[in-house]
């Protein structure tokens, strides 16, 4: 159980704070390339911040404070020219770095212009996402993950407005028994609750086929956290605990066989911008990607319909049971309330690590999964249990309800995943495509 002032400290990441200072360190992706292909501002909040990514004409991509420094106009709706971004109230106009290059009122041989300098912060663009780093310089550098330097795969993009914290998030990831019980039985009970299965019986319970844990384990290694899980029927010979599945520090979960990174973005002490980077292996006929044509879409939020009911619909695959798990929990989690036993040891964990990270910040030093040398960046593998079978270890075969095109994380909603099943004849799920994401009204991203 944690005191309400150590739950404030691990969970506040605005400026100043103990949290806001160590996750500074960081790289985080705020939009995908494709969205500035599509509008070339937009507006962005970040670690309590609230900013203008921008993109011009020369192909320069920008991150500024949201405010022109003249009449505090929101550069959202800013002109992007050949070489940065004009407010549209009276032309004052600024370059990536927030230097202010024009003031159309002022005189031509005038200063002015060189002494007004906005707030900015570096970005960058890897695999079909933008990253920006708001800590102090020297940045380090973008993480190149295995799947973001993956060749012959097709990639999309899932994304999300989470109206919670990110710790609550991160800490499912350390949560392996909650796999036995959300995503297996919840997941009986839900088709059942949507006339899916057979309601005549206990189904959901009595014949669900369920993975039971065992055994689970922790280790700290150089990029974040491993977790082990024995299954019912296996040994500590399985790839479920001798290779593991890693918790990449501070904020991304890789997922299913491996091809999946949830990455999770703090918006602010309430809000998380939550990523699903997937990558698939080319099929006949998939067209070469480039960055700025990797599809993008979002994953909806489960709730309640107007009688306070479960919306159904949405439950029935693990993005939509995570979602409801971290959104029950309000806003940001009460802790100091909880009641804790064996299996939340991997969250004490890292609780525990965030705590000696941060001492590590105010000390001066750069905290653990900060890359700054190139040799080591060029493909960062991880490791994870389907690395020697190609499948996913922890599901062991487990069956697909008919029609099913994924069960895992956003994948029925992934645009790569509904065209290979119409070109296969599997039935398609009658969501849309881009569903709205009902956590975005009124939340700036």
């Amino acid at each position: 159980m944690l005191t309400v002032e150590m739950n404030d400290r691990l969970t506040q990441v605005g400026p100043g704070t103990p949290m806001g200072d160590l996750l500074r360190r960081y790289w985080f992706p705020i939009a995908a390339t494709k969205e500035l292909e599509e509008s070339p501002t937009k507006s962005i909040r970040l670690l309590g911040e609230d900013l203008t990514l921008y993109k011009d004409r020369s192909g320069t991509i920008g991150l500024l404070e949201s405010a022109c420094a003249h009449r505090r106009v929101n550069l959202l709706y800013g002109i992007p020219e050949e070489h940065g971004l004009r407010c549209p109230y009276h032309g004052w106009m600024y370059d990536e770095t927030g230097q202010c290059l024009e003031m159309p009122a002022e005189a031509p041989d005038s200063t002015f212009p060189e002494r007004v300098k906005l707030l900015s912060y570096p970005v960058q663009q890897l695999a079909g996402l933008i990253f920006a780093y708001m800590g102090p310089a020297p940045a380090p550098l973008v993480p190149n993950w295995d799947l973001f330097a993956h060749e012959n795969v097709v990639r999309d993009i899932g994304l999300s407005v989470v109206p919670c914290n990110w710790l609550q998030i991160m800490e499912n990831s350390l949560d392996p028994v909650h796999v036995e019980w959300l995503h297996q039985y919840y997941t009986n009970f839900v088709l059942q609750r949507m006339g899916t299965i057979d309601e005549s019986d206990n189904f959901w319970r009595d014949r669900a086929d369920v993975n039971k844990h065992v055994k689970t384990g922790f280790d700290v290694f150089e990029h974040g956290i491993v977790k082990r899980r024995v299954l019912e029927g296996d040994d500590e010979e399985n790839a479920n605990w001798r290779v593991g599945h890693p918790i990449l520090f501070p904020n991304i979960l890789r997922s299913g066989n491996g091809n999946t990174l949830q990455i999770r973005v703090p918006i602010d002490d309430t809000h998380t911008l939550y990523v699903y980077y997937n990558t698939h292996p080319v099929a006949e006929g998939d067209p070469a990607q480039t960055d700025e044509e990797i599809p993008y879409y979002i994953v909806p939020l489960p709730g309640t319909d107007e009688r306070g009911r479960p919306s159904w619909s949405l439950l029935d695959h693990n993005a939509g049971q995570d979602n409801m798990a971290w959104l029950s929990q309000g806003p940001i989690s009460q802790r100091w309330r909880e009641t804790l036993g064996e299996s939340d040891k991997g969250l004490i964990m890292f609780r525990r690590l965030l705590q000696e990270q941060m001492r590590i910040v105010d000390d001066g030093g750069d905290p653990m999964n900060v890359i700054r040398d190139p040799a080591k960046n060029v493909n960062i593998v991880t490791p994870f249990e389907a690395m020697e079978t190609g499948v996913d270890t922890r599901q062991r075969g487990r069956r697909l309800r008919e029609g099913a095109i994924s069960t895992g994380n956003s994948g029925k909603y992934s645009p790569v995943n509904r065209e290979r099943a119409r070109k296969a004849g599997i039935p398609v799920s009658d969501i849309p495509e881009n569903a709205p994401n009902l956590a975005q009204a009124g939340t700036t991203l």
